[in-house]
């Protein structure tokens, strides 16, 4: 027991001296953004206070959060430490949910005001900002969340489970885990939206309608359709989405306006949709897929073994 112990406190003085270190760090970082751009910014006034606020949103916030955790982690008060910090983890998921409109407004702003974008340039080239721009120490705080959530989990595993510092470290990576997984969500849903915005301008027209609200993209391929008497083969562009499967082809490669765009063929709802591996259950030489819908069964092939037992997966997963 006694050396178990031993080997507990090695490694929780290990992870409290890089967290610190590393607290240290990113205050640095912070504050070059704060130093160099918040303050200068809202003195001289380039900026409306609206778009200061657009583009750095609680920044200042999350530094003083921090500089507060890493004047506890010095004295080796993490209890308090900890009890402040929680406190202000939301400001991580609103920071998260700002970002996009951030870079957005920033670009904006570069694009157009001649004298915010002489000024971003000047601040650039000074050397402790070692070449990085703005844009590269936006992301920093959601960078910095996903830091904090290894080190408290390490700082959990090495704590004896019967002491109060135990409570509150498992507080902590549970209120981290929480954050995270908002954050991670907010940027699964973002390129969720990146996606269906693609898959929509890539069909001619607008008669289909890819951008509809709680629908997920899942994969595209080409598969080849399996006619049910004696044709030939129909090689098709296909989208998987969580509700529908879209059938598409190229246009016609001389067509003046969608020449590198796709025809949509068919739209399957997939609510009533049942699938079956045909063939493809062994190693051999690709697969077939069998889809029945209500009105229709559709055949898909495919010469490679895994993209069909990868669609397999897919289709099941989305009609389940």
């Amino acid at each position: 027991v006694e050396d178990q112990r031993a080997r507990w406190e090695r490694k929780r003085s290990r992870t409290a001296k890089e967290l610190l270190e590393t607290e240290h760090k990113y205050l640095e970082q912070l504050d070059l953004v704060l130093t160099y751009f918040v303050t200068i910014l809202k003195a001289k006034g380039t900026l409306k206070p609206a778009v200061l606020e657009t583009i750095f949103g609680p920044l200042e916030s999350l530094y003083s959060a921090s500089h507060v955790l890493s004047l506890h982690l010095e004295k080796g008060n993490l209890e308090p430490g900890l009890e402040n910090f929680c406190q202000s983890l939301d400001l991580y998921g609103h920071y998260a949910e700002n970002l996009e409109q951030a870079n957005k407004t920033l670009k904006e702003q570069v694009r157009k005001n001649k004298s915010f974008r002489k000024f971003k340039k000047l601040q650039e080239t000074r050397p402790q900002f070692q070449g990085r721009e703005l844009e590269d120490l936006l992301p920093l705080p959601l960078q910095r969340l996903h830091q904090y959530k290894h080190f408290f989990r390490d700082l959990l595993e090495n704590t004896s489970p019967d002491t109060a510092e135990y409570q509150k470290l498992a507080k902590t990576v549970k209120s981290v885990c929480l954050v995270s997984h908002w954050v991670q969500d907010i940027f699964d849903k973002r390129e969720n939206s990146l996606q269906l915005l693609r898959v929509q301008k890539l069909l001619k027209g607008q008669k289909t309608q890819v951008l509809t609200p709680g629908r997920w993209y899942i994969r595209e391929g080409w598969l080849s359709v399996v006619p049910s008497k004696g044709e030939e083969l129909k090689h098709r562009m296909f989208f998987l989405f969580s509700d529908i499967l879209i059938a598409a082809k190229p246009c016609h490669p001389l067509h003046l306006l969608n020449s590198n765009k796709l025809s949509c063929q068919a739209v399957y709802p997939l609510h009533q949709c049942s699938v079956d591996k045909v063939f493809g259950h062994t190693w051999s030489q690709g697969g077939l897929l069998s889809l029945s819908f209500p009105h229709k069964t559709l055949l898909l092939m495919s010469s490679n073994q895994q993209e069909i037992n990868d669609w397999y997966r897919s289709l099941t997963a989305a009609v389940r």
